[in-house]
């Protein structure tokens, strides 16, 4: 045997478990239906397994308005957890607002200069505890909204693996 170097023994290696591998992924596929066993306990050929398991697959389709092999396609796809919301000027309204209440309330005591910047800085504090509430707000719904899309999948999955199950049952298979 003719000694190889490391670099093409790797890639020979790879190459072996690429093409056993390759053959495996299409065969599994992306559908959720094969999470469904089922024994032919009338001794139905291949050909009758995989008619029948379309025409179920379909029927169950109809059925339940689901179907998996598009499920990650037709899940509602939820904004980035993170997404900041755009600049609504909150600290320099709120700053504005504080700096006026401030003004008027130095102008009572003499200096409204004072009153002013002390207002400004206390209702930039204000603003931004606002825009932080509503950031708050924003990510809870996210959430919400998430989990809910999540729930709703599953019953979807839950209720068409009953329907596929109910009607292989149906065509004389033990479904487990």
């Amino acid at each position: 045997m003719k000694p190889r170097c490391i670099g093409q023994l790797h890639r020979s290696s790879v190459r072996i478990a690429l093409a056993m591998a390759l053959p495996m992924m299409l065969l599994t596929g992306s559908s959720r239906a094969q999470d469904i066993y089922a024994y032919p306990a009338k001794g139905q050929s291949q050909a009758q397994q995989d008619r029948d398991r379309y025409e179920c697959h379909s029927w169950a389709v109809n059925q339940t308005g689901f179907d998996p092999s598009r499920a990650q396609a037709s899940a509602p796809s939820s904004p980035p957890p993170n997404q900041p919301l755009p600049p609504q000027g909150h600290v320099v309204r709120g700053a504005g607002r504080g700096a006026a209440l401030g003004a008027v309330g130095g102008a009572i005591t003499g200096d409204p200069g004072k009153g002013a910047a002390a207002g400004a800085a206390m209702g930039g504090v204000a603003g931004g505890m606002r825009r932080r509430q509503q950031r708050l707000q924003q990510n809870q719904q996210q959430q919400a909204t998430s989990q809910a899309a999540a729930n709703s999948q599953q019953s979807q999955r839950t209720a068409y693996h009953r329907a596929m199950a109910a009607c292989l049952t149906g065509r004389g298979y033990t479904v487990n």
